[in-house]
């Protein structure tokens, strides 16, 4: 049986099952990450519902885990060398998990790093700018009056979205195989048309090729299950 006593937020969100890898998180764009990739991959977890509209991960038992008090966060009582290994960040995790398991990044490194170098693309501008198109538009900022940050904000999305679009175009996936750059951006697309209710904004289904390759990732099953991981209490 692990023992992860050692780990100051497991003291606020005990591990029922300290053997299993516990995942810290909530169902936002970047928190199911996470969890799709833990779904995909088949390795056994447990989740724990980090409630961010109550400031949960500014507690000093997350930030014990993140100091930068985010989720997503993992703990993996069996990381490298059999020893426990403690991760934050998004992309991070997918890279971990990905290496762990040996799927959903290829193997050959020319093909790995262009696989990473998407995954970096949505950490960088895709979720950021979605982020703030959602704030801007349906969030605090839409009792603002100067429309501008809104429209910086769009057009910048909008072109976002042109190269995704453009990277699409003859592929079914980022990568030639389905792989940790689609599970990085299929909750920030959805969530960007969805809950942001920014598709006529973008407009969105101008797009050639992200609407399909939107509806083909929200229908594995594994995605449709770790959009609903984990669950509020």
């Amino acid at each position: 049986m692990a023992d992860l006593s050692a780990f100051p937020i497991t003291r606020r969100w005990p591990a029922q099952h300290p053997e299993r890898l516990q995942l810290y998180s909530t169902n936002s764009p970047n928190g199911v990450k996470a969890s799709i990739m833990l779904e995909e991959t088949g390795l056994p977890y447990e989740p724990h519902f980090v409630d961010i509209t109550k400031n949960e991960t500014w507690g000093p038992e997350f930030l014990s885990l993140n100091p930068n008090g985010k989720i997503p966060a993992i703990i993996d009582p069996d990381g490298p060398g059999g020893k426990p290994l403690a991760l934050f960040e998004s992309g991070a995790i997918l890279f971990y998990l990905a290496e762990k398991t040996g799927q959903f990044l290829p193997a050959d490194p020319a093909r790995r790093y262009e696989t990473l170098q998407w995954v970096m693309f949505q950490m960088g501008g895709m979720g950021p700018i979605f982020g703030q198109v959602g704030y801007f538009n349906k969030f605090a900022g839409k009792a603002i009056e100067d429309k501008r940050p809104l429209e910086r904000y769009v057009a910048e999305s909008k072109r976002v979205l042109g190269v995704l679009d453009g990277r699409l175009e003859g592929r079914e996936w980022v990568m030639d195989d389905y792989s940790i750059a689609d599970i990085s951006m299929l909750g920030w697309v959805r969530n960007l048309i969805g809950f942001y209710e920014a598709r006529d904004l973008v407009g969105f289904d101008t797009l050639k090729n992200v609407p399909a390759w939107l509806e083909r990732g929200l229908a594995r099953p594994a995605v449709q299950r770790g959009l609903e991981i984990p669950k509020k209490p």
